[in-house]
């Protein structure tokens, strides 16, 4: 019985009934020990503490670090091995069966004039067919836009009065665009017009020639890009900044989440969604592939800026 006893007192149970009853700590002999602050001297060493403490800490970082390569390597062999596993379900080369040669494309060849009402196949098949695709796309531009600008906004609040911040912002403003470059603002003044009529001609026009939201967007945002490197952001900044940036993106990519929501369910469920279609060829026509156009490029643009000015003074 005595050795049952002495057995018992030095096995685990006995160390969780005295961590249950409050008689030991488990974190004793891991973690750093830092002198009293009441004065009480310590019986330990606090060196010698502190070395246990580098010791451990030491211990688990290797440990960390050798787990952490191990999984990498698995992992890694996992997903090649998945992949190689894919391949072989694929179809051979020139295949019959090949998503080249099977009905999707000939669906959207034949039928998509008829059911988008759009004469730009392309068009057609993006906003309409895959719609679902481009709103994933839109919505990780917009995604991609916040992490830039968690990671290099400039906090102008950290300044200590609001001459010292205006006075920051008009010499960062100088320093980084060349607002006394007279060549370049007069030439800025034809261009900037000229650029935005054409990225709104792109947009508005993308459901009948090869164009679209992406594209204008893009354009629409060069325009901005232009006439901030000539004007400087302080005049860019009187119709277009940080909350012009953010209501323009939450509306267009509300909008077009509401009605690819509605025509995602009235399509599921078979039911007439009520959107004429219009005549092909006319400007008011293909449903709602026009408004979505314009949403999409509207976030393009601001996303094309928004990642200009993040990355030349840390802020829109």
């Amino acid at each position: 019985m005595s050795r049952i006893r002495d057995d018992y007192k030095g096995s685990r149970w006995s160390t969780i009934e005295k961590w249950i009853k409050g008689e030991r700590d488990p974190m004793e002999d891991t973690m750093e020990i830092r002198p009293s602050l009441s004065g009480e001297s310590s019986e330990e060493d606090p060196q010698i503490s502190e070395e246990k403490f580098r010791i451990t800490t030491g211990r688990v970082i290797r440990w960390a670090t050798a787990f952490y390569n191990i999984f990498s390597v698995f992992f890694f062999i996992a997903l090649v091995g998945i992949m190689i596993w894919c391949i072989t379900y694929m179809p051979e080369f020139g295949s019959r069966d090949n998503p080249v040669n099977n009905e999707v494309s000939e669906r959207y060849i034949e039928k998509g004039l008829e059911e988008t009402g759009a004469t730009n196949f392309v068009t057609g098949m993006i906003l309409d067919y895959r719609a679902f695709d481009t709103f994933g796309e839109s919505c990780v531009l917009f995604i991609s836009t916040i992490c830039v600008q968690i990671l290099l906004r400039h906090d102008d609040r950290k300044k200590d009065t609001l001459v010292n911040r205006e006075l920051t912002r008009l010499e960062n403003d100088r320093l980084y665009e060349p607002k006394n470059d007279l060549i370049l603002q007069k030439v800025t003044c034809v261009l900037v017009p000229m650029i935005f009529i054409f990225g709104i001609y792109i947009i508005l026009n993308g459901h009948l020639s090869p164009g679209g939201g992406f594209s204008g967007g893009a354009v629409l945002g060069a325009g901005l890009i232009l006439y901030a490197s000539a004007f400087g952001f302080a005049r860019t900044e009187r119709f277009f900044n940080n909350r012009t940036f953010r209501a323009v993106t939450l509306c267009a990519l509300s909008f077009y989440c509401i009605a690819k929501s509605y025509s995602f369910y009235t399509g599921a469920n078979h039911i007439p969604g009520g959107i004429p279609l219009g005549k092909p060829g006319a400007i008011l026509s293909s449903g709602l592939i026009l408004p979505l156009n314009i949403c999409v490029g509207l976030v393009v643009a601001c996303t094309m800026y928004a990642f200009y000015t993040l990355f030349r003074k840390g802020g829109i």
